[in-house]
C-alpha cells in the first residue's frame, strides 16, 4: 500500500467509509478505522487517512505493546505527541474509544413480553389510543414474545388509514422478528371492526403463514379502551399460526 496516496484516488469500493457501510465495520483493519476517525491524513511524509492510521499503530507497539491495549488507556498528550495528530485528531479518537468502552460496560436490557392483548395495547397506547387521525403500528417480536421493536407504518385521516400488507411484513423481516401484532386506531372509540379491518386481517395472515412469520393479533384502540380481532373473530381458526 501507498500510504501518501490519498483517499479520494483509491477506488471507492476500496474506501474504508465505502467498505464500512458495505461490509460492516468488522471487516475493517484497525488502520481502516483510525482512518474514518482521523478524517484525513498528513503527518511525516503527508500521509494519507490510511496511512496515517497505520503510522499512528506503529508509534503506539514500541517496545513490543499491542497497540490497542496502549490506545485503551491513552490520554490527549500521548496522542498529539504523535506526527500528524493535533487536538481535534486526538479528541475524536478519545472520544470513540470513551463511547466503545461505555457500550461495552452496558448490560442489554430485559425485552419486555407481550402475553396479552392487554399488555399489547399498553406498548401501543403512546403511539395510538387518543390521536386524533388513524395510525397503524406494528409490534415486532421474538419467539419468546419479547419485544423488539414498535413502528407507526402508515398514518391516515380522522376515519381511515391504507395499509399494504407489504409494507407491514418488509419492517419485519427489517426488524428481524418472528412474531408480530398488528393495531390501529378508530379515534371516534367506536372499537367494532370494520369491514376492510377484518378483509386485512386475512391476507395479513395469508401472508404471514407464506413468510413463516406468526401474526398474533390485530387490536383496535381508542379512547382508553381495545379490542382483539383474535379474540372477536374466528380469522384465526381459518387461517392457524405458528404460534
Amino acid at each position: 500500500m501507498t500510504y501518501s496516496l490519498r483517499i479520494a484516488d483509491i477506488p471507492s469500493s476500496e474506501r474504508p467509509r465505502e467498505r464500512l457501510i458495505a461490509l460492516g465495520a468488522n471487516s475493517l483493519a484497525t488502520a481502516e478505522l483510525l482512518a474514518i476517525l482521523l478524517g484525513t491524513g498528513q503527518g511525516k511524509g503527508k500521509l494519507s487517512a490510511v496511512g496515517l492510521g497505520h503510522y499512528i499503530l506503529q508509534q503506539l507497539s514500541q517496545h513490543r505493546r499491542d497497540p490497542l491495549d496502549v490506545l485503551r488507556d491513552i490520554n490527549a498528550q500521548e496522542l498529539i505527541k504523535i506526527e500528524g495528530i493535533g487536538p481535534a485528531k486526538a479528541t475524536t479518537i478519545l472520544a470513540a474509544i470513551e463511547l466503545g468502552k461505555r457500550t461495552f460496560q452496558i448490560r442489554p436490557l430485559e425485552r419486555v413480553i407481550i402475553e396479552n392483548p392487554t399488555a399489547a395495547a399498553a406498548a401501543l397506547s403512546h403511539d395510538l389510543m387518543w390521536e386524533s387521525q388513524e395510525r397503524f403500528a406494528a409490534i415486532f417480536l421474538d419467539v419468546k414474545n419479547r419485544l423488539i421493536g414498535i413502528k407507526v407504518i402508515t398514518i391516515g385521516t380522522a376515519t381511515e388509514t391504507l395499509v399494504e400488507p407489504g409494507e407491514i411484513f418488509r419492517e419485519t423481516l427489517k426488524q428481524g422478528a418472528n412474531r408480530l401484532i398488528v393495531a390501529h386506531n378508530h379515534p371516534s372509540g367506536n372499537l367494532e371492526p370494520s369491514q376492510e379491518d377484518i378483509n386485512l386481517t386475512q391476507r395479513l395472515l395469508e401472508g404471514a403463514k407464506i413468510l413463516r412469520i406468526s401474526l398474533l393479533d390485530h387490536l383496535i384502540l381508542g379512547e382508553g379502551n381495545h379490542c382483539s380481532l383474535r379474540d372477536l373473530t374466528d380469522l384465526w381458526t381459518k387461517y392457524p399460526q405458528d404460534d
